[in-house]
Order: structure tokens, then C-alpha cells, then sequence
């Protein structure tokens, strides 16, 4: 046991690492907490001084996730010099996170967990939408409160648009041979959808 100890350093975080992995080849469920014992070089029974099982490893792949997720939304907030450029800015970081760390996001949106069951995973979720309510917050304050559309529920829009783009034109999905790319999807309907609200007139 201090053998592996010695050998692995971090172990619960060389378990999260090999997981990734296995996710991004196999899917979700498509594999066993002895799989990523194996990858890792260890027993079986390692795993076990960490996590309590499969379920509470993915849990912990998708606040990790989440909170990547949230420093990107945060840094692209920051990024922007106008309240839409950071906006889209936003919308286009979601984007890089899917294609970049694919592992995570599966976790975060595809393996069935749930995040209310899991304070950390809570409170990681929470700060990214958080960025995602600030950013729409920005956006509408030159808008008369009269019609002002709700933060929030332009913030759930805009989240639900870029994860319909992610699954329906990225990765590999059949909407993949559109001739037009997710980046430009997901833009192209931001600005649609923030017309329509008459958030902007140009």
C-alpha cells in the first residue's frame, strides 16, 4: 500500500485522470472502476480509498469540470470589451472546452449523474451559470426595465443554444456536414436570439 502510495503520488487525482480517458473511448457507463485501477497500476481495491464508487468518481470528473468551466466563462467575461463581445466571447469558450477537455464535459452533461445530490458539484454548476447570469446582466442594463427580458432566462437560453450546437454540429455528430461551422452557429443564433428580444438593432 505505500508502494503505491510512493509510486502514484495523488491517486484519487491519477484515478480522475485515467477515467477521463476512459470516458472519452468508451462513454460514461461503458467502463469499470477496475478499468481505471488497471490504468493507473494499481489493485482493484485501490480505488476504494478514495471514492466510493464508479458514480462518486465520475461525480468528482464533473466538478472538476465544472469549475475549468467557469474560470473559461469568467476569463472570456473579462475578455470582452463590450457587454456582447463578451457574450459571445462566452458562447465561444464553451465551444473550446467541449472539443478541449471532451472527457469532462461528458461528465458534466452525458453521464446521467446528479449534481444536486453533490454540494461541491453544486456549487461548482452554480458558479459557472453564475458568470453565464452576470454576462446577460451586463448586456440588458441599457435596456428600460420595462423591457428588460429576465437574466436569468436569457442565461438558460444561451446555455441550452450552445449545448444543442456542442451535441447536434460538434464532435463528430451527423450535423457535423453543415457548411456551417459551430462556431459560427452558435454565434449567428446568439445574435438572433438577442434581436428577437430586441436587446440589440444592428
Amino acid at each position: 500500500m505505500a508502494r503505491e502510495s510512493y509510486h502514484h503520488g495523488n491517486l484519487r487525482q491519477a484515478l480522475v485522470e485515467a477515467t477521463v480517458r476512459l470516458i472519452e473511448e468508451k462513454g460514461p457507463q461503458g467502463f469499470t472502476l477496475a478499468e481505471a485501477a488497471r490504468l493507473v497500476g494499481v489493485s482493484a481495491a485501490a480505488p476504494y480509498r478514495h471514492f466510493t464508487g464508479r458514480d462518486e468518481l465520475v461525480e468528482e470528473i464533473a466538478r472538476q469540470g465544472f469549475e475549468d468551466f467557469a474560470d473559461r466563462l469568467g476569463a472570456a467575461l473579462a475578455s470582452g470589451r463590450t457587454p456582447l463581445g463578451a457574450f459571445l466571447a462566452m458562447g465561444q469558450a464553451y465551444l473550446s472546452f467541449a472539443a478541449e477537455r471532451r472527457g469532462y464535459y461528458i461528465a458534466m452533461f452525458e453521464s446521467g449523474i446528479s449534481i444536486a445530490g453533490n454540494s461541491g458539484l453544486t456549487q461548482a454548476a452554480e458558479r459557472a451559470r453564475g458568470t453565464l447570469l452576470r454576462a446577460a446582466e451586463d448586456l440588458f442594463q441599457n435596456v428600460p426595465a420595462d423591457r428588460r427580458p429576465p437574466a436569468g432566462m436569457a442565461a438558460d437560453h444561451i446555455w441550452a443554444l450552445s449545448h444543442g450546437v456542442v451535441e447536434l454540429f460538434s464532435r463528430g455528430k451527423p450535423g457535423g456536414r453543415s457548411p456551417i461551422s459551430p462556431s459560427d452557429m452558435l454565434e449567428s443564433g446568439t445574435l438572433i436570439y438577442l434581436r428577437g428580444l430586441g436587446v440589440i438593432t444592428s
